[in-house]
């Protein structure tokens, strides 16, 4: 779908890869990073070093407002169930400034199962499982990856993203309930390889490829930057057939769909219901609660929703 992106001036990624672990359901220990020093340690890799090998307990990582030029990575074999906190994502950035294929370019690189990251910006590479991300930032000048959302189960909440071309993109199962910026791109690229596979990317309550690609904007609202057609092919033109794009119960000048392509999918009921649930596309196992638990964050959540 195109949109108007208004740019930014730094480049960052996150990539996450899946091991599997059991851990305490409550935070056992805390760091504080501050630049000033006035912490436990002034850089971000420091405090992800400090944790044992074979870590088993959630620890809370306690960000200081500033920006962390650094490349940051948490490795897969020893390093689950970590949570970043910042203290606002406008004041809490962790960046760098490289340039070229995601992963190569890396500053956040998360090779863990189940991470959460709140309150935080950057750009993110994410191929794990079980990872969350509550009122982040995704902000991105490169021409294309803001998030690279590539594998696993994701839960985006209240987060903000902004790029230039098909900056949310990959093959994960994520539930999107945010808000995407204004600007001139495609949002998604997403990249369903099989019509067996069970990923595809659901955004819900937004404002604003490949051969099985499959994408649905529930209930968002589109503002009149939209293009009138909503949805390209790019090069599989000829076999959209194969491709799942749609839009439900979406309201603004952007979401009328007079003019839309005409094999833009018109989903059952069910089918609909399978994929905007979070509990029934990618919380059957409630691993979100058991998360949020570990952090006791109060109040209500949109992912209790049904």
């Amino acid at each position: 779908m195109q949109l108007l992106i208004s740019s930014f001036y730094f480049t960052l990624s996150l990539f996450v890869f899946l091991i599997v672990s059991k851990a305490q359901t409550n935070i056992t220990k805390t760091i504080i990073v501050d630049q000033s020093g006035k912490g436990n340690f002034i850089h971000v890799q420091q405090s992800i070093d400090s944790i044992p090998p074979n870590n088993q307990e959630w620890t809370i990582i306690h960000l200081k407002s500033g920006v962390y030029n650094e490349k940051v990575e948490i490795s897969a074999e020893d390093k689950p169930y970590i949570i970043l906190q910042g203290e606002n994502r406008v004041m809490t950035v962790i960046q760098w400034g490289d340039f070229g294929r995601s992963l190569e370019s890396s500053t956040f690189k998360l090779l863990a199962d189940n991470f959460m990251a709140r309150e935080i910006t950057f750009k993110a590479f994410v191929q794990g499982d079980k990872v969350s991300f509550y009122g982040c930032s995704f902000i991105s000048l490169q021409v294309r990856d803001t998030l690279t959302d590539w594998e696993g189960r994701h839960y985006f909440e209240q987060c903000y993203f902004e790029g230039v071309i098909d900056f949310i993109w990959g093959g994960g199962q994520s539930i999107y309930q945010s808000h995407l910026a204004d600007g001139n791109a495609y949002i998604t690229a997403q990249a369903r390889k099989s019509d067996k596979e069970t990923n595809g990317f659901v955004f819900k309550y937004c404002k604003s490829i490949w051969k099985y690609s499959r994408v649905l904007f529930y209930k968002s609202v589109f503002a009149d930057i939209i293009a009138p057609q909503g949805w390209d092919a790019w090069n599989h033109e000829g076999k959209e057939e194969t491709i799942t794009y749609a839009e439900i119960g979406c309201i603004g000048p952007g979401a009328d769909m007079s003019k839309r392509v005409k094999w833009e999918k018109n989903l059952s009921e069910e089918e609909v219901r399978q994929i905007v649930r979070v509990r029934l596309f990618i919380n059957q196992e409630m691993w979100l609660q058991e998360q949020l638990h570990a952090l006791t964050i109060s109040g209500p959540h949109m992912l209790l929703e049904k």
